[in-house]
């Protein structure tokens, strides 16, 4: 049997009073794990805080943007390679082009046209129903092909082998985003990307209650016949030490990445960023849902990486059982000390022992329990080094 190469990232974060994940009514985001309510930050909340995160960590060719104004983006490329074509006009261009690649209709929406139409507006750029995702040389190579049939667009594709060349360029050269948390496009099931990472709902170690926060705000202008309020409200909120997991198929995502970003480059090093992006993203992002008003800016007190050649395995488990707050106060300690009992005693009923390597980075007195789970490294970023280059010295090995 074939072995894997999984990276998968552990953490254990103190949240304080916030409101990072709302449901349908406002409140925190909640499960029940265990017999019992949990905080919990959904999986879709992390990645795209992760993804955002990107931004400060990578080159804008190594990341794709998604979006339905995707005739836009490729319009402004087009007028990027050929100035005598304005953005404006090369709306069509792009929107056949897209058309081409993808299967997917880029229109104008209808309502956007009927309120354009009202207030004597020109039309608005075509959109696609959908959020379209595409990486920043597939729009760079998707606009040469728009510039070369510029002349008839329609025309140029009803040719088989431009058609063909459309849909490859949509395929090919993926940006780490898109190899890290894959697409979909519904008109072009062959187009579609299978995500190499996999990312846990966030769950409380402990049991939860939410709670609510009456605040008013005060009229700048009122005078002192006037003492009440100019707003009254309430926002919910809860606190949490969270147990965060998320697991990376290293083998995908060398698939999904191809012969690299570009013709120069050694093919392993796009997925060494991209562990190292992924690894570092995950673990010093955070969802930005009511952070003005609570600010809640920590960074997980514990990370676990694991790097292992069987199939991904969680930890939360140890937590299946409400962690109880210390006596004192605090529940960080306990959850350390459950990991350090747990992870032990799974890796050795079900690990491999021989392949599987571990590294722990923590901070404070509270996490000392986990100094004998793996080797300890110090900093970030030696962490997020240590563990790209184990995962493509693995790969290189193949």
């Amino acid at each position: 049997m074939n072995s894997r190469i999984i990276v998968e990232v552990h953490a254990l974060q103190n949240v304080p009073p916030s409101n990072i994940n709302r449901d349908d009514t406002g409140a925190p985001k909640t499960a029940f794990y265990g017999g019992v309510q949990r905080a919990r930050v959904s999986s879709q909340a992390w990645k795209r805080a992760t993804r955002t995160f990107f931004g400060t960590l990578l080159e804008p060719a190594e990341l794709g943007v998604r979006s339905k104004r995707v005739a836009e983006l490729l319009a402004e490329r087009i007028h990027g390679l050929d100035s005598s074509i304005c953005e404006k006009d090369a709306w069509p261009l792009a929107a056949d082009t897209v058309y081409a690649a993808t299967g997917s209709k880029i229109e104008v929406p209808e309502r956007k046209a009927k309120d354009a139409k009202k207030n004597g507006e020109d039309a608005p750029a075509p959109e696609s129903s959908y959020l379209m995702f595409l990486s920043a040389g597939q729009l760079e190579g998707l606009a040469r092909l728009a510039v070369e049939g510029a002349g008839d667009i329609k025309a140029f594709f009803k040719d088989k082998d431009n058609k063909a060349q459309a849909k490859a360029l949509a395929n090919a050269r993926h940006s780490v985003d898109i190899a890290l948390f894959g697409r979909m496009v519904a008109d072009s099931a062959d187009l579609n990307v299978d995500a190499a990472a996999q990312v846990a709902h966030a769950l409380s170690v402990h049991r939860v209650e939410n709670e609510s926060d009456y605040f008013t705000a005060v009229d700048d202008r009122n005078t002192a016949a006037e003492p009440g309020a100019g707003m009254i409200g309430t926002v919910d909120f809860n606190s949490a030490t969270l147990y965060r997991y998320a697991a990376l198929d290293v083998d995908l995502l060398a698939r999904n990445l191809g012969q690299g970003l570009r013709d120069d480059e050694d093919p392993l090093t796009p997925v060494r960023r991209a562990v190292e992006a992924f690894v570092h993203g995950f673990l010093a992002s955070l969802p930005t849902g009511k952070v003005n008003t609570f600010g809640n800016h920590t960074l997980p007190d514990a990370a676990i990486v694991t790097l292992r050649t069987t199939r991904p395995v969680s930890y939360v488990s140890a937590f299946e059982e409400p962690v109880d707050a210390a006596q004192h106060g605090g529940h960080m300690k306990a959850a350390c000390a459950r990991l350090a009992e747990y992870i032990p005693a799974v890796e050795t009923a079900y690990g491999d022992q021989g392949t599987t390597q571990t590294w722990t980075l923590r901070v404070g007195p509270a996490t000392t329990a986990l100094d004998a789970i793996g080797i300890q490294i110090p900093r970030l970023s030696a962490l997020v080094d240590t563990v790209a280059g184990a995962a493509a010295d693995h790969l290189g090995e193949r």
